[in-house]
């Protein structure tokens, strides 16, 4: 899915630039012409604009003028620093912006050949679970025959100027880029996951083995190809690029270009030194402006650290908008931190890689409850089980989980007054290991998201071994929407929605019987089991069985008392029938049997606990069979009521 690439309101490149050499006229973008409609939302702010193509602003235009670097891009007359930041941090991944600018050398100029210049480029971007292929011409506004928004420090490169104005047309104009989300554009960059992080409420300030346990995340994430950004949070419009007293400025996103842990002392004395400082570099998207406390360009402190060392930093004492600070100030002044992972799902890589699981739905709205898919998040108790659920399983005794929830960007539609996105968010139940329905009772939530109107929303999760539903939501209920959901584990995770309500009728029914009860047993410890290993302990597990159905759960390492905490559920055709669990030890030729109890429920009966004697397989209290186990019983006549 996220390999394929799809032409953007199915303008080909290749057959246009074709049909230019044909007609030999340069490209003339109908889509996005040069006009005032391409720049703003209504009407003119900034006075006349002249259109003109890189070669009427200079005699020998290229994209890229020695290589590309952070250094190249300076931010207009546009508030779209957090998109220069994402390109600052782009630039420094050759994979990264050699997918965003394809077959750059094709659509370089070539003087050689004159030939085969046509005014049209192409670059792509990542949407909503696909790459976009965008055409367009080159004709830039500009004013005083200056490009008045994004451009290059060298007046004849033009990458980062093109780049911009694909970007604009793929979200309406280029008024529609003035003010947005660092981790949107790293996204689009990518097709990564993007993860905000909030410094102040983490306290990675105040707290030193946080912080550092944050900076080994942000190296790792670094080392492995990721795009990082940063900012300082504005408390109000005043406070909008607002220039602190160390030179920082508020409310303004800034790429992070390196992370290093930096040895300190000079010559062999460093090299046998253990100390070493966490460091991050940073670049203003203004190209100027810098840091200017410890370990800023021209500080004192750098004569701490070799002259080779500064130079494998590439240290300059130049206000060019880069600078490095110490990783402990880093935390004292910003407040959110973005790291954006291309998330490695190749089976041939050094590094962890992860499997991806992708599903799209929606949320619609209907007056039937059990059709409706918009119920709203878990303060509208009422509802919030009506809204779409995704089932996955962990298959690891423990497994780190992330999950994106995307949603269809709507800045384009700014242009018609609904440029706002939804409030969405999503929470993690755990459920029986057996779940094949719908949920129409809450269950024990175990995470979720923050709920906020983003494009996409993430989370960070250690889950242990067990069955799970997702549950993606919008804030209010009532609200429609797509949606795309990413789930990535250690090993597949099987993530499928959830659709039925209730096994389904089939032909068989009326002669085989329809379940008239659902029962969802909850096993929820045993103590004082039997020691079946050599080293005084067990390995015990529990199997759950109804009418020929079983459930058996995970394996408890090293234990007597196993705090089990596994669900089960059983759609029953016989109200009178019984309900077994039995508990096993776990080995490596043959399991042995620990004790078993026989349970029996009525209908729409109180959920209660039940702590029971473990009995032998006849049935019989034996003493050599010591142990208790401790249920919870939920019987109702209602299928779709559990």
């Amino acid at each position: 899915m996220f390999s394929s690439v799809k032409a953007y309101e199915d303008q080909q490149y290749a057959s246009l630039k074709k049909h230019c050499f044909q007609s030999k006229t340069l490209f003339e973008d109908p889509l996005f012409p040069a006009t005032d409609q391409s720049l703003f939302f209504q009407a003119n702010r900034i006075g006349h604009v002249t259109w003109k193509r890189p070669k009427e602003l200079c005699d020998d235009p290229h994209l890229f003028v020695n290589g590309i670097s952070a250094h190249d891009l300076h931010q207009g007359q546009l508030g779209n620093c957090w998109f220069v930041a994402a390109c600052s941090s782009l630039a420094s991944r050759e994979p990264f912006w050699d997918k965003v600018i394809p077959d750059w050398k094709e659509q370089e100029w070539d003087k050689g050949k004159g030939d085969s210049y046509a005014g049209i480029f192409h670059f792509r971007f990542w949407r909503f679970g696909q790459w976009l292929d965008v055409v367009i011409d080159d004709r830039l506004p500009t004013i005083n025959n200056q490009l008045v928004y994004c451009h290059s420090k060298d007046r004849n490169e033009f990458w980062s100027a093109l780049v911009e104005k694909a970007y604009a047309k793929l979200n309406g104009c280029y008024e529609a880029l003035d003010g947005g989300n660092t981790a949107d554009a790293l996204v689009d960059f990518t097709g990564g996951v993007s993860e905000p992080i909030e410094l102040l409420e983490g306290k990675f300030a105040q707290e030193e083995e946080a912080r550092n346990h944050l900076f080994d995340r942000v190296l790792k994430v670094h080392n492995r190809g990721g795009l990082i950004s940063c900012s300082i949070r504005a408390t109000s419009q005043a406070d909008m690029e607002a220039r602190l007293d160390c030179g920082l400025v508020k409310g303004h996103a800034y790429a992070v270009t390196d992370v290093r842990r930096v040895r300190l002392g000079h010559g062999l004395l460093a090299f046998f030194k253990s100390e070493k400082l966490s460091m991050i570099r940073m670049r203003n998207p203004w190209g100027e402006k810098e840091w200017n406390g410890p370990w800023s360009d021209s500080s004192e402190e750098w004569q701490k650290v070799s002259k080779s060392e500064r130079e494998r930093l590439g240290v300059t004492v130049e206000d060019d908008g880069e600078f490095w600070m110490d990783f402990e100030d880093f935390c004292k002044h910003f407040t959110d931190l973005i790291l954006c992972r291309l998330i490695n799902t190749s089976l041939l890589s050094i590094h962890k890689t992860w499997e991806e699981q992708v599903v799209r739905g929606s949320w619609q709205l209907s007056d039937d409850p059990l059709k409706n898919r918009s119920g709203g998040c878990l303060n509208h108790k009422a509802t919030f089980l009506q809204n779409p659920q995704y089932m996955f399983d962990v298959k690891k005794v423990v497994d780190e989980v992330l999950v994106c929830l995307h949603q269809k960007d709507q800045r384009v539609r700014a242009k018609e007054g609904k440029g706002e996105n939804l409030a969405i968010g999503f929470d993690i139940h755990q459920v029986e290991l057996n779940r094949k329905y719908r949920m129409h009772l809450s269950q024990q939530k175990v995470g979720g998201s923050v709920y906020i109107n983003s494009r996409s929303v993430f989370l960070r999760k250690e889950l242990k071994e067990g069955r799970y539903v997702i549950i993606p939501t919008t804030f209010d209920p009532g609200l429609q929407g797509e949606f795309l959901l990413r789930v990535f584990t250690d090993v597949p995770s099987d993530c499928k929605e959830l659709t039925l309500d209730e096994p389904p009728h089939t032909c068989w029914t009326g002669m085989c019987g329809y379940p008239s009860l659902v029962t969802q047993v909850h096993v929820v410890r045993a103590d004082g089991l039997q020691a079946q290993d050599s080293d005084g302990a067990s390995d015990p597990y529990v199997v759950m069985s109804c009418e020929g159905h079983k459930v058996r759960s995970p394996v408890h390492k090293d234990t007597l008392s196993p705090d089990f905490n596994v669900k089960g559920v059983f759609y029953r055709k016989k109200a009178n029938g019984t309900i077994h669990i039995e508990i096993y030890n776990r080995n490596i030729v043959s399991d042995s049997f620990l004790g078993q109890v026989t349970l029996t429920s009525k209908p729409n009966e109180p959920q209660e606990v039940r702590t029971l004697h473990l009995r032998d397989k006849g049935n019989r209290q034996n003493d050599d069979l010591p142990g208790t186990v401790t249920v919870k019983l939920l019987t109702s006549n209602v299928l779709t009521n559990i």
